[in-house]
This record gives structure tokens, sequence and C-alpha cells, in this order.
């Protein structure tokens, strides 16, 4: 099934069923009234919410309605935690290589995550507002998961059994800020504004046999300014599933219902395919020639990021955005 939040409704939106066609959808608040309220009741609400779909998808629902993108908060207009990874290693190799440095033969066996700004996710037609473009504006395309209650030290194999909804997200980065931020030691804070999730969120079983081992088959697209800018597959070179990713956050940790957890960039070794995100393009150039060509993102400047499935019918629908100056 597929699940997103209207904007109407309050801070946490409310929860809606779409339809696989992305045009339908339905309102569930007899079932939750928010998606974190599902989320946490899981076990009862999912079953409900899977029956709605499949009415909804049947053209058995006379109540439903057609479904408007910018209608759409984010799926978790808000949640208790989101832990973002770096599993796709060509990122991590290509970054570092660019300034001259090795990649530690840990970074190989222990995943790369820090925490990440939840307390509000931009919707997936809402524009990004930055103070200035001074800062380095990059997109990041990635894929997330969402878990129900993770208790602590679970193991990889048990992990992937938490796993309940996937979906896409625009990890914003101001590149220009991270530098001196990671000089300190303590890790990202400023250099990572709200992001934006996908329209929708689905379940696993939306995906079929692209969904194997915790890992997604697709690749996933992005364009910058109407021309495409990279198609890398997202089940190509990612070191670590998101099983292992989730394992890896709950080592000492129960992870409460609605934790958010993202891939990091995608990335594959085939530069042919292109990037996920202009910090890795730059490095590129940086490799090849000694310098970066490619600007960071300015203000009226649009991306769109999609995964689309054999039939080329997209799963989550897209998020489309443009930069814009903040005010106040």
């Amino acid at each position: 099934m597929k699940l997103a939040s209207l904007k109407a409704g309050g801070r946490d939106g409310r929860l809606v069923v779409v339809d696989r066609s992305l045009k339908y959808y339905v309102t569930v608040g007899d079932i939750a009234q928010t998606l974190q309220q599902a989320i946490d009741d899981w076990p009862n609400a999912a079953p409900r919410l899977n029956a709605v779909s499949e009415e909804l998808n049947a053209g058995e629902r006379n109540d439903r309605q057609l479904l408007d993108f910018t209608a759409l908060a984010a799926p978790f207009p808000r949640a208790y935690e989101f832990v973002d990874g770096s599993a796709y290693l060509p990122h991590v190799e290509r970054v570092r290589r660019a300034r001259g440095a090795e990649v530690p033969a840990s970074f190989y066996e222990d995943p790369l995550m820090y925490q990440a700004t939840s307390a509000g996710f931009l919707g997936p037609r809402d524009p990004v507002p930055v103070v200035s473009e001074e800062y380095g504006i990059d997109f990041e395309a990635e894929i997330i998961v969402v878990t129900d209650d993770v208790p602590m030290a679970v193991t990889e194999e048990e992990a992937a059994g938490h796993i309940q909804l996937l979906g896409l997200i625009n990890d914003v980065s101001l590149r220009n800020l991270i530098p001196a931020e990671l000089a300190k030691g303590f890790g990202f804070l400023q250099s990572k504004p709200r992001s934006a999730l996908s329209p929708v969120l689905v379940t696993p079983d939306e995906l079929g046999d692209s969904w194997r081992n915790s890992v997604l088959n697709l690749p996933l697209r992005s364009w910058l300014n109407g021309e495409r800018f990279g198609e890398p597959e997202a089940g190509v070179d990612m070191q670590f599933s998101f099983a292992r990713l989730v394992a890896h956050a709950a080592r000492t940790r129960p992870l409460a219902a609605g934790t958010i957890v993202g891939s990091g960039t995608i990335a594959n070794e085939d530069e042919s395919v292109g990037a996920s995100c202009l910090a890795e393009r730059r490095m590129l150039e940086i490799i090849a020639t000694g310098k970066p060509e490619t600007p960071f993102m300015s203000f009226g400047d649009t991306v769109r990021i999609e995964i689309l499935d054999a039939q080329g019918r997209s799963i989550f629908g897209a998020i489309e955005q443009v930069i814009e100056p903040y005010e106040n």
C-alpha cells in the first residue's frame, strides 16, 4: 500500500491511502489520524489500511478523491528520529580521493551514520528556503526506510523484519558550511537543514522482486533544472543493506516507531550513470582536472528526484523543489 499525509489536519498532517497510480486517495481517520499514529499501532493499523488500499485499487471506493501533490505534506511532517547512513562507498571514496585522502579500512566494515534533523520535513513540492547562496546549496537523492519499534541490539536478520515503509528523500546539504563544522569534531548541525520526503511511502510488498535482502534494486533518477543529472542503480554498490543500517542504529538504544533511516547518497562505481548530488560531480571534476566546474545551486534552481518501476510507473511520486531565498 501507499500512504501519504495531507497538509490539512494540523502539524502532523492527515493520513490518507493513495492508489498505485498516484491519482486517487481516501481519508482513513477512523483507522488513524496521522501516519505516526498508524506506525505506533502498526500490527493493528496496517491490516486495516491495507484493506482500504485493496478496495481503492480495485475501484471500489466511492469516496475516493483526486490527489493533488501540492496539497501533500511530507508523509511524516515530523519524526522522532532520522539517522542517515552513507552506505554507497563510491561516493565516500570520490569525496576523499578528491582531497587526497584514502578511505579507512573500517569504513568497509562499520557503517557511517549521523543524527539528522527530524523536527520537520519539507513536503514533496515545497520550496527549499536558504538564507544565502554562499552556503553552497546542494541536493542529495537518497532512499529511506521507516521502522516500527526496534529493540536495542537487534541482529541484522531481526532488523529486516522491522522495516515497514520505504520512500525517497532530498537530503539538503549546505556544502560550504560543512568543512568548518566537521573540523570541530562534533558533526553536522547548521550545514544540514530540513530535508524533503517523497509524496508517498510504500510497504515493501509494493516493490515485488525489486526489494531483495533489504536492498531496493532500481535506479534512482534525478534532474537539475530539467536536465538529467544521474540515475545510479540503488541495488549496485550498496555496501550495507538497510537491515544492517537499522541494526547499526539500534546497537546501543532502541528505535522508536517511525524512525527514518537514510541510505546516504546513491552512487555507483560506473561514472557514466551520473551522480545523485552536486558535490560528487564536483569531486569527479577535481579528480579529472584539478578543479570543480559545476556550481552549487542558486535561487530559482529546481531539482526532481524519482524512482520508476519496471513498467515506467512512479513508485513514490517525485520530489520536485525549487530553491528560494529565506524570508522572515
